[in-house]
């Protein structure tokens, strides 16, 4: 196709083509691990091709090639795109912070109203290219029966994806988020006009559009490279993607919910440490430190702190653990077999290693603390103190188990301990054993 063929509407429609891939490749190489960004990005890319590759369609004539019908799904792709992006931010706010069984029923017939849409197109290419596409040009087309069969679809979509995102909005989602479902809520409807009326007009809507998300893009940028660098303060990998996920402020704000606390402490550490080299007591430590890593890993468990020869877990905080008293006592376990091992190899005759573990479930209060220039996610409540405690008494090759672990979890396979005195608690401790 030559200059002298191109449709009149070619080069506005490559121009918003190529902005809308801008802004789907900012999404891909600036915040690629984010569900939300990558929803985004797959949106704006198939709008592009939507756009780019099929408004040129609108000038021809006969029958539509192969390429050209199944092209038509772009505009389903991008449709159904944006919809999965609200409904991926949606599950970032708390479920009695928005109605939920609306908000979804509203997205699912979105997101259905746009695939009938692609799958008109795909099965009445021509019908599409003619008298839905062509309403770009001559406006009379807005009159045939033709243009609602794609029309009705899309506008259902849009309708449904608009409340479903003010619904999104009115729930005070994370602040970034924020920021690009208000830009949506400006810019998209823009983008949706500019494809029904004259290519001139149309062209200048969608690019202003583009525009008002291309700044919301940019603040939404800038917002993740402030976090980023708040990030940078925290070892917790569990951390780092609760504030990408759910947000600052739900990571900073102190919640009180029931976890499980896992403590493990090397038996023998003290002598050892003072009659080997450092260098050796550190390569221990590091055995030690990267084998229990694995298996708090395993369990999606946070190493709370590193202090000396102790590890402290938290199950269940900051992202919550199915079953968490289950997955403690299990990756106790696990921590038990891996940390002997490091043992047996690091042990000698005059100075022996050994391992001990505890396991206490109940309420603690997490969340962000610390100052101006170190921040530190914690977990303060009695149960960080108990598991502390039954750890410290439990021998080597030993796992003491809280009564509330035990209750949760249900293992049958424990054996009962006579009481214990833990400093700290006025009565005494009923604990298990886990063999």
């Amino acid at each position: 196709m030559d200059a002298d063929t191109l449709p009149a509407d070619w080069l506005p429609s490559q121009l918003v083509a190529l902005v809308a891939l801008g802004i789907g490749a900012a999404f891909i190489l600036a915040d690629i691990r984010s569900p939300t960004s990558r929803a985004l990005a797959l949106a704006f890319v198939a709008f592009a091709a939507a756009v780019g590759l099929s408004l040129p369609l609108s000038g021809g004539t006969g029958p539509v090639p192969l390429a050209g019908r199944w092209l038509a799904m772009a505009d389903a792709v991008a449709l159904m795109a944006s919809l999965e992006w609200v409904r991926r931010v949606r599950r970032t706010i708390d479920a009695e912070h928005l109605h939920v069984s609306l908000s979804d029923a509203l997205l699912r017939t979105g997101q259905f109203a746009g695939l009938l849409h692609g799958a008109a197109g795909v099965l009445m290419p021509e019908l599409r290219r003619d008298q839905f596409l062509g309403a770009v040009n001559d406006l009379e087309v807005l009159r045939q029966p033709g243009f609602w069969v794609f029309a009705g679809p899309l506008l259902m979509s849009v309708f449904a994806g608009a409340v479903a995102t003010i619904l999104l909005l009115l729930a005070r989602p994370d602040r970034s988020e924020r920021i690009r479902i208000v830009a949506a809520i400006i810019g998209f409807p823009m983008i949706v006009i500019g494809l029904i009326v004259p290519a001139k007009v149309g062209a200048l809507l969608m690019v202003a559009g583009l525009m008002v998300f291309l700044i919301g893009v940019m603040q939404y940028l800038m917002v993740q490279g402030e976090r980023g660098q708040f990030l940078a303060r925290f070892l917790s990998p569990q951390v780092e993607k609760l504030v990408r996920e759910r947000g600052l402020k739900h990571a900073v704000q102190h919640r009180t919910v029931e976890i499980t606390v896992v403590c493990s402490d090397l038996r023998g550490f003290t002598a050892f440490a003072q009659a080997h080299p450092s260098s050796s007591v550190i390569k221990t430590l590091r055995e030690y430190y990267d084998e229990v890593g694995k298996v708090v890993a395993e369990f999606g468990g946070t190493v709370k702190d590193y202090a000396g020869d102790g590890v402290l877990i938290l199950v269940g905080a900051p992202l919550p653990v199915a079953h968490h008293a289950r997955c403690g006592i299990e990756m106790a376990r696990r921590i038990r077999v891996a940390a002997t091992e490091v043992t047996r190899r690091w042990s000698t005759r005059q100075f022996p290693l050994g391992i001990g573990i505890g396991v206490a479930s109940g309420l603690a209060t997490v969340g962000i603390i610390g100052s101006a220039s170190r921040w530190e996610y914690a977990a303060v409540g009695p149960v960080v103190n108990l598991a502390s405690r039954l750890c410290e008494q439990a021998g080597h090759g030993r796992i003491l188990i809280d009564a509330r672990s035990v209750e949760l979890a249900g293992k049958a396979d424990l054996e009962p301990c006579a009481t214990l005195e833990v400093k700290g608690f006025d009565e005494p401790v009923t604990a298990w054993s886990l063999p």
